[in-house]
């Protein structure tokens, strides 16, 4: 709370002298007692704990389980198979997630390495990490400040904070401040100095009141630590693998059940068991998700967006709510001059007539009592003063030229009392005052003015004018400086002699405008059911007048001040932001709730921002997106995505592609969840009715992990819908199977009749008995058994194959959509067919597979039968768009 109290008081509180400072013993004491002033690094995972995290799923239990139990039971060709699987899963995720959280890392390069500090009467150099409470601390322009500072003396100082409060102009310091209010916005505290913010201009010096993890930038730090949060789709596998872990231990227990009622073999029921837990879960699920979200991370550096976390990829499809910094996210980060008020009417800044006598010395004041620099090879300075240098270079009136020609002689720099600063220049044989600042203050000391190139006494009337006109400027957000000068054929005066009897000229108005494009994307966002939020440290009045261009918002009562929103608890504010598009004068801490409170009203909320402030609050996000170019290290690491060209509207082309990314990975799912029913439902009813069992265990891997894998991945990359971005986002409770638990549960089934139905055949065509007591155990010969068997297992991989066209479209048919529009899932189609004529053709395969060759007969009757779920689901199409119409 060092702000609200005397410069004395603070230097009494901490023990220090503000002339000799801290002696080298007493620093030394207080380095054993505070501790180093660095930021604490976040503990690190090795490889090998990252590997074993990937390991961590429900799915890959069973598999690993099913694994050991193959491998006893001496099927070794399973327990190879699966084993390549989960390995594989457990490299696709390591790869993309072996990079440590680089967060706290980054938040410590911010802090400055070097330090001017006063011990034992001297002013010495040492490393900022050095530095203990109580030093006393000097700071000058183009340092950044090491640690949280009390100020006891401030002259001109300026410091660059929007990375820490989102405020895009400097903030003037003051020491001699007292501030009594409690519950002060961190950008308002203009008596203190923060650590990693940077002094633009000026200079000062403080006590060292807070270092290290105690700093603001140290709190932030602490915010990082939260541990990440699972994406909605990793949530929903989750989920889906505890089901069919269930599930498969359900079917395990039915078949004991079963063998015991049978008087069956209980060993082979157990290999049975085995099988159709097998069949249950759909092994490649985990890893055709991860290289379908892979082709997403592809896609989206082609859009300039950078995915750091593969899983955010479908979160962005699911957003419903963007919470976005304004400060070089919605803005261009670069004050800009908007407008003049000259000669008693308002005048656009690309409008001005630098041939008129008023308007270019106007122009001319600007530049000349400006100490900034801006040109081809970039600017310096502050932000206010490099945007009236930029307007001086757009009328080709360039500070370089303009001060040779008009030669600056004395100058009174700004000062935060007065809020004023004058030149004197030479003009020929003369010389010229020039003075701008504060519209109030410049026209108290304003005695005349100069309209139409023409001198006229200031009048009550003409002062009203321009104060009106400066305060409808500020309304509208504008930052409003005014500018007078007057002649003078002395150089030596002082301040007072400068800035009295002045001549004023007009007004100049600037904000940090917003991107161009963002508007169209906000509009865009909107039409999409999304729902864009700004946050910022600015003001509310300037914070509103922004939003309401962007379409943000429409009317005040949208806006929130950050000292309201501590009014609320987290459960009020829940229920309040539902109104509120606006939040400024916020800190780290307000972000961070803002975003929570989204998230509690069952939001899937985007957090976009650039600055250190922003890091907790993407942290906090169910996706955080940092900017590339004008976002720091910090922000990078917190975020999961980073956009390459800090443009808005990537944020929309990123949201389109995660929603057919989402769309892709249902598809996928669904066919890998409907293939699997009929592999459950062909074995279930089969031991079910007696009969011998259709399918080997090495049939349910193979069509599991491979023969399915290239459809699943091919849909997985299926071409992006175009009408995707005029559907309302899909909510965060909603099902993976939403609205298609009958399409699943339908083809399961006639998946797993029509492999029976091959079952059959085969069974009583090679036995000659066309009755189905044949299909009991025992009924057949081995030889018959595989027959039998094959065909069984080449139906049930080719329509699988063939279902996976299904997956494309819901209501259009495959003929509309195109059977090669999707040239990967064609190309997956016949190499899957082709593979299963290879096993089958090839002896040594046949072997390990335990299959028998096929007639053309056989090659008919299978093709035929697999055909059928394509077929029936072609019916169905047709039937649902002749009722739409």
């Amino acid at each position: 709370m060092f702000y609200n109290q005397e410069i004395e008081e603070v230097i009494q509180q901490q023990q220090t002298d503000a002339a000799k400072g801290l002696s080298n013993a007493e620093v030394q004491t207080r380095k054993e007692k505070y501790g180093p002033n660095k930021l604490e690094e976040g503990k690190k995972k090795s490889l090998v704990v990252l590997f074993l995290q990937q390991l961590n799923d429900p799915l890959i239990f069973i598999l690993i389980i099913a694994a050991i139990v193959s491998g006893i039971l001496g099927e070794l060709n399973d327990t190879i198979i699966i084993a390549l699987v989960v390995i594989l899963n457990a490299i696709l995720g390591l790869s993309q997630e072996a990079k440590a959280e680089k967060a706290m890392e980054a938040l410590q390069k911010l802090t400055s390495p070097k330090a001017y500090v006063v011990r034992d009467g001297e002013t010495v150099e040492v490393d900022s990490v050095e530095i203990v409470p109580g030093d006393i601390v000097v700071l000058d322009a183009g340092r950044y400040i090491p640690c949280d500072i009390r100020l006891i003396e401030s002259i001109n100082m300026q410091v660059e904070e929007s990375a820490l409060t989102g405020e895009s102009v400097p903030v003037h310091k003051n020491a001699k401040l007292v501030i009594s209010d409690e519950n002060i916005p961190l950008g308002d505290k203009k008596n203190m100095a923060f650590s990693s913010t940077l002094v633009t201009s000026g200079r000062g010096m403080g006590v060292a009141i807070a270092i290290g993890m105690e700093t603001e930038i140290g709190h932030i730090a602490n915010m990082l630590k939260q541990p990440d949060q699972k994406t909605p789709l990793q949530k929903k596998l989750a989920d889906i693998g505890k089901i069919l872990g269930f599930i498969a231990l359900g079917v395990c227990l039915a078949m004991f059940l079963i063998a015991v009622f049978q008087h069956r073999d209980i060993f082979q029921m157990f290999m049975i068991a085995i099988s159709l837990a097998v069949a249950a879960i759909p092994e490649g699920m985990p890893a055709i998700v991860s290289i379908v979200l892979a082709i997403g991370v592809q896609k989206m550096v082609k859009k300039n967006a950078i995915v750091r976390k593969l899983p955010s990829v479908e979160t962005l499809g699911a957003v419903t709510v963007i919470c976005s910094d304004k400060t070089g996210t919605l803005t261009q980060n670069k004050m800009t001059v908007r407008k003049f008020y000259v000669n008693k009417k308002v005048v656009a800044a690309e409008e001005m007539d630098i041939n008129e006598m008023t308007q270019r010395l106007l122009i001319e004041n600007l530049v000349l009592c400006s100490d900034a620099t801006s040109n081809k090879e970039g600017s310096t300075g502050d932000p206010t003063e490099i945007a009236l240098i930029n307007i001086g270079n757009h009328y080709d009136i360039r500070k370089e030229a303009l001060t040779a020609e008009h030669q600056r002689i004395h100058e009174a720099p700004f000062d935060s009392d007065r809020k004023l600063m004058s030149t004197i220049n030479r003009y020929g044989d003369k010389y010229y005052v020039m003075t701008k600042g504060a519209t109030d203050n410049l026209l108290h000391k304003s005695v005349k003015a100069l309209i139409n190139g023409e001198v006229v006494p200031m009048t009550d009337e003409i002062r009203k004018d321009f104060n009106d006109a400066a305060g409808k400027m500020s309304d509208d957000a504008l930052r409003v400086l005014g500018a007078a000068c007057k002649e003078t054929m002395e150089t030596d005066l002082d301040m007072e002699q400068m800035e009295s009897d002045l001549i004023f000229l007009g007004l100049v108005a600037m904000i940090d405008p917003p991107r161009l494009e963002v508007r169209d994307s906000i509009s865009t966002c909107r039409n999409s059911g999304i729902i864009t939020v700004m946050i910022t440290g600015d003001h509310q009045k300037t914070a509103f007048a922004i939003a309401k261009e962007l379409g943000i918002a429409d009317r005040p009562e949208q806006t929130m001040a950050g000292m309201e929103l501590d009014k609320y608890s987290d459960e009020e504010l829940v229920e309040k932001v539902k109104d509120i598009r606006v939040f400024a004068r916020v800190s780290p801490e307000h972000k961070v709730r803002i975003v929570t409170a989204y998230k509690g009203g069952g939001n899937i909320v985007s957090m976009t921002g650039d600055g250190v402030n922003d890091a907790p609050s993407l942290k906090a996000a169910d996706i955080g997106v940092a900017m590339g170019i004008t976002g720091t290290d910090v922000a990078k690491g917190a975020s999961d995505l980073i956009l390459t060209d800090d443009n808005f509207s990537t944020i929309v082309a990123a949201v389109e592609e995660g929603r057919n990314i989402y769309a892709n990975i249902k598809k996928s799912v669904m066919f890998l969840l409907s293939c699997n029913i009929g592999e459950i439902v062909s074995l279930f009813f089969a031991v079910l009715l007696g009969w011998a069992t259709p399918l080997q265990s090495i049939h349910l891997l193979w069509v599991n992990l491979i023969t399915d894998s290239f459809p699943a991945l091919s849909l997985g990359a299926d071409p992006s819908d175009p009408t995707i971005m005029k559907e309302k986002p899909r909510s965060s409770k909603e099902s993976l199977f939403s609205g298609r638990g009958a399409f699943l549960v339908i083809n399961g089934v006639v998946i797993g009749f029509i492999t029976l139905a091959a079952f059959c055949i085969g069974g009583m065509e090679y036995t000659g008995v066309w009755n189905l007591s044949v299909l009991h155990e025992g009924n057949m010969t081995e030889d018959v058994l595989r027959h039998a068997q094959t065909m069984a297992f080449v139906v049930l991989s080719v329509s699988q194959l063939f279902h996976a066209l299904n997956l494309r479209s819901e209501k259009r048919s495959i003929f509309q959509v195109g059977l090669f529009t999707n040239k990967w899932l064609a190309l997956s189609i016949v190499a899957g067919i082709l593979i299963q004529l290879i096993i089958i053709s090839v002896p040594a395969l046949a072997a390990v597979f335990e299959v028998h060759a096929l007639s053309v007969a056989d090659w008919a009757l299978v093709i035929g039968l697999s055909l059928v779920p394509l077929i029936l689901n072609e019916i169905a199409k047709l039937i649902r768009r002749m009722r739409s119409k």
